[in-house]
C-alpha cells in the first residue's frame, strides 16, 4: 500500500501576539528591576537589549508627533496672519481709493471755486454728469439737473478751465450736454491776443491726439501762434462771450494763401469729466446753430 504522507500546519503566531508578549515581557523586566536589587545587573543587560530599543523608538514617534502638532500650529498661525494681512491690505486699498477720489473732489471745488470768480456776474449752478455716450470721450453725456432745476436750452456748460459745450436737450431732473468735441459743434471764437475770428469745430477723430480742429482765421500778418489762447467770441449766437475754448497745437496757411487752420488743445479734459457747472444765462433766445 503506498504511503500517506500527513502534511502537518506549521504554527505561525500572529505579530500582533509577538508584539504584546515583548511588551508584558519589557514591562515585567522593568518592574523586576526597580524592586529587586540582585537582580539589577542581568535586567540591565537585558533591558538594553529589549526596553531601550523600544523605548528609544517610542521616543522617535513622540518627537515626530509633536513636530507634526508644531508644524500645523504654525501652518494654522500663518494662514490667519495672511488672513489679517489680506484684510488690512483690503482696507489700506479702500483708503487709497477714497484718498485718490477725495483729492479728485478737492480739485473740481477749486476749479469751481475758480470759476465762480472768473465768471461770478452769471448765475450758476453745479451738475454732476450721470450718463454718457459709448467711448472714451465725453462728447454727449447726461447731467443730474434739468428744468425743475432751472435749465433750459442753449445754456452754456463750463468745467475747470473753459468751455465744456452746450445743452441740447432738458427734462424734468436731466439735461443732455453736446461737448465741444463732438462732430456736430461749432463754436464762433477768437484769437485773444488778436482778437481775429475762427471757428471752431468739434473732430472726435483728432480727439484721439487730444486736439480739435479751427479754422478761418483770416491773419494776413501771420500774427496769431502757436500757444495762443482761443475764447469764445461776441459774435457768437449761444456761446457767452470770452469763456475758454483751447490753445493753439498747430497752426498753417490754407491753399487759398487768405485764411489759416490748425488744431487746438481743449481747455477741458474730456476724458475725466464728472462735474460740471451750467451758466444760467442765456446768449439769446435764438435757437438757431451757430
Amino acid at each position: 500500500m503506498p504511503r500517506v504522507r500527513i502534511k502537518r500546519q506549521k504554527f505561525v503566531m500572529p505579530g500582533r501576539y509577538i508584539l504584546l508578549i515583548i511588551t508584558i515581557l519589557c514591562i515585567a523586566l522593568m518592574l523586576l528591576s526597580f524592586f529587586t536589587d540582585a537582580v539589577s545587573l542581568p535586567l540591565s543587560y537585558i533591558a538594553g537589549y529589549t526596553v531601550v530599543p523600544v523605548e528609544k523608538g517610542l521616543n522617535v514617534i513622540g518627537e515626530g508627533f509633536t513636530r507634526r502638532m508644531d508644524e500645523w500650529q504654525s501652518l494654522k498661525d500663518v494662514l490667519k496672519e495672511n488672513e489679517e494681512l489680506k484684510e488690512q491690505v483690503q482696507n489700506l486699498t479702500l483708503e487709497k481709493n477714497q484718498l485718490i477720489a477725495d483729492r479728485y473732489e478737492l480739485q473740481e471745488l477749486r476749479d469751481l471755486y475758480e470759476l465762480e470768480d472768473r465768471f461770478g456776474s452769471y448765475d450758476k449752478i453745479g451738475a454732476r454728469i450721470i450718463g454718457k455716450d459709448p467711448g472714451n470721450w465725453f462728447s454727449v453725456f447726461l447731467i443730474d439737473k434739468g428744468e425743475l432745476d432751472g435749465i433750459k436750452e442753449n445754456m452754456n456748460v463750463i468745467a475747470g478751465d473753459g468751455l465744456v459745450g452746450i445743452v441740447t436737450e432738458v427734462g424734468p431732473h436731466y439735461s443732455t450736454v453736446r461737448a465741444l468735441i463732438d462732430d456736430a459743434t461749432n463754436v464762433s471764437s477768437m484769437v485773444l491776443s488778436t482778437n481775429d475770428t475762427i471757428m471752431v469745430t468739434g473732430d472726435l477723430k483728432l480727439m484721439d491726439s487730444g486736439e480739435i480742429r479751427f479754422s478761418q482765421l483770416s491773419d494776413q500778418e501771420s500774427t496769431a501762434a502757436v500757444g495762443d489762447e482761443i475764447v469764445t467770441s461776441d459774435i457768437s449766437n449761444r456761446f457767452l462771450p470770452d469763456i475758454t475754448v483751447g490753445y493753439i497745437s498747430s497752426i498753417e496757411t490754407d491753399p487759398n494763401n487768405l485764411t489759416r487752420s490748425g488744431t487746438l488743445t481743449p481747455a477741458v479734459d474730456f476724458a475725466h469729466l464728472r462735474t460740471v457747472v451750467v451758466i444760467k444765462d442765456l446768449k439769446v433766445t435764438d435757437e438757431n446753430g451757430e
